[in-house]
């Protein structure tokens, strides 16, 4: 299974998701992000978060939804978008087929107090649908 986590800038919740996922599930599935209108570069309270959770934030970057729908990019199965606002101000799948959608309504964190809260928060859900 492919899942993508998809959130406009691709700097913090985004990439929470695929760090966590990948960490929790990798023998299952793969996680990737992306964002519509990504920053270029990760938040560095969400490194340090990460970081503290004993995860490796080497090789993470903020990048374009466009790397996911080329011909050769791996092919998604569930897209969970992770903006706060509404469901249709998240960047919607432009990609081939049609993969499960869920949307997650997570604040945009901005406290080092609200990134380690954003983690408990898609790791509790990223557990709870994805038991084994």
């Amino acid at each position: 299974m492919n899942v993508l986590f998809l959130c406009t800038g691709n700097s913090a919740r985004s990439i929470l998701g695929e760090v966590i996922f990948n960490a929790m599930f990798s023998a299952h599935g793969r996680a990737y992000s992306a964002g519509s209108k990504p920053v270029g570069a990760v938040n560095p309270l969400a490194l340090s978060v990460l970081q503290k959770h004993g995860h490796s934030v080497e090789g993470l970057r903020s990048k374009n939804i466009d790397e996911f729908i080329k011909e050769d990019a791996p092919t998604i199965d569930l897209v969970i978008s992770v903006c706060d606002s509404a469901a249709n101000d998240c960047p919607i799948w432009p990609g081939q087929g049609k993969p499960e959608r869920l949307h997650w309504p997570l604040p945009d964190p901005a406290t080092q107090e609200d990134f380690e809260r954003t983690y408990q928060v898609v790791k509790y859900r990223i557990n709870t649908i994805f038991i084994p």
